[in-house]
């Protein structure tokens, strides 16, 4: 059972019931849940694929590298390939698992959106909003009753919600935002994620964006915080067939 720690975030992060230590928990929960259902989540072996593994371990790592992500040297920041190409869908557990499916990898147009994409996905691990999610979800008293030692707190149950929660637009806002962050003292195209909106115009909305900020908006707000920022906004001439080649 996971042992919660009652404290305060940060005011602009909002409550949080739940520790770093907890957050990398509550991952490897969900990493088991969904190594558990392989139907659902087709996991590519690193081992049958290490060129496709190791070429998204770079990219992840020079994000990394820039200073700008808080828990960069904290959280596990393991990246997860699913493959079933008629997805077009990422997502980020707590403490930093990360999982993209090879149908939007194909759907994207360059390394640099891929990167700006991963950028979104390790802001939301970052800035701990599966967590923050998890503590409204629940209402402090439920997670209390956790605390105190009440089993109704599994870390296999939580695990399960986190993959059912959607983020809120206000999520989806600040992760664009620090994927901006995140890639503007790199050479990649700082407004990377908004070439993926961007080509979303006349395309079936994928369901894990229904409810987000339209597409519309989100590029023209990455690409003003890029502006804001000084970035470079100049696509870089990485090779991303060498990384498409390199999937089943």
């Amino acid at each position: 059972m996971l042992t919660l720690t009652l404290f305060a975030c940060e005011a602009t992060s909002g409550l949080n019931l739940f520790t770093i230590e907890e957050d990398i928990e509550l991952g490897q929960s969900v990493l088991a849940e969904i190594e558990a259902d392989p139907e659902t989540y087709p996991v590519l072996s690193e081992d049958q694929y290490p060129e496709a593994y190791a070429h998204l371990d770079r990219l992840r790592d020079e994000v990394l590298a820039t200073g700008e992500v808080t828990h960069a040297d904290e959280f596990e920041w393991e990246i997860y390939l699913i493959d079933d190409d008629d997805t077009m869908n990422a997502f980020a557990a707590p403490g930093g698992y990360i999982w993209v499916y090879t149908g939007l990898m194909r759907f994207l147009t360059s390394e640099d959106v891929l990167v700006g994409v991963l950028g979104h996905e390790i802001a939301h691990a970052d800035a701990r909003h599966s967590t923050q999610l998890l503590t409204r979800a629940y209402g402090l008293a439920y997670l209390l009753d956790v605390v105190l030692g009440d089993d109704r707190g599994t870390g296999s149950e939580l695990a399960e919600t986190i993959l059912a929660l959607g983020f809120s637009r206000d999520n989806e806002a600040e992760a664009d935002s620090y994927s901006v962050q995140y890639l503007c003292p790199t050479d990649w195209a700082a407004d990377g994620a908004s070439y993926f909106f961007e080509d979303l115009e006349g395309v079936a909305i994928p369901e894990f964006l229904s409810t987000h900020p339209s597409s519309d908006t989100r590029v023209a707000d990455i690409r003003a915080e890029a502006d804001a920022m000084g970035c470079n906004v100049e696509l870089s001439e990485a090779d991303y067939q060498e990384l498409l080649d390199s999937l089943p």
